[in-house]
């Protein structure tokens, strides 16, 4: 089952059990998705799925440090929530010692020697992390270790 119907799924799941919260973000996601694939008119597959739902996990996650830094305790509780029932549908993330390996794979599949290679390098952890790992944090380790 793809990613979609899989979301398509449980939005019936929550509309028949009644919760609203989940079945409200679950229609996000879905109108995220239909909203891009009328601006770029094409179907989605499962990859570009999960790059839209990165990308409202990443608006989340700076929403809540901002609204914490305003003090909306409120405001902070919604995004959670939210951020919660995104995160259900990412495959599960990596961990430093998976990373790591991935980061020194790339690096010697590409050959990288320097910082100048660093775009080779992020591109090749990109497709193989896709959903898994923080890219800004992938990035930094991956400058770390070409010594930028």
């Amino acid at each position: 089952m793809s990613l979609k119907a899989q979301i398509t799924e449980d939005m019936k799941t929550a509309m028949r059990a009644g919760d609203k919260d989940r079945l409200a973000i679950v229609r996000l996601i879905l109108s995220a998705f239909k909203q891009r694939e009328v601006d770029e008119r094409i179907q989605l597959d499962d990859a570009q799925c999960l790059s839209v739902i990165e990308k409202m996990v990443k608006q989340r996650r700076e929403s809540i440090a901002q609204f914490t830094t305003g003090g909306r305790a409120d405001l902070v509780a919604k995004e959670t929530a939210e951020l919660d029932v995104l995160t259900t549908y990412l495959p599960a993330a990596l961990s430093d010692a998976e990373l790591d390996a991935l980061i020194a794979d790339s690096i010697a599949a590409v050959g990288a020697s320097s910082i100048k290679d660093m775009g080779k390098v992020m591109n090749l952890v990109k497709t193989k992390a896709a959903g898994r790992a923080d890219m800004a944090i992938v990035g930094a380790r991956i400058k770390a270790k070409l010594g930028g």
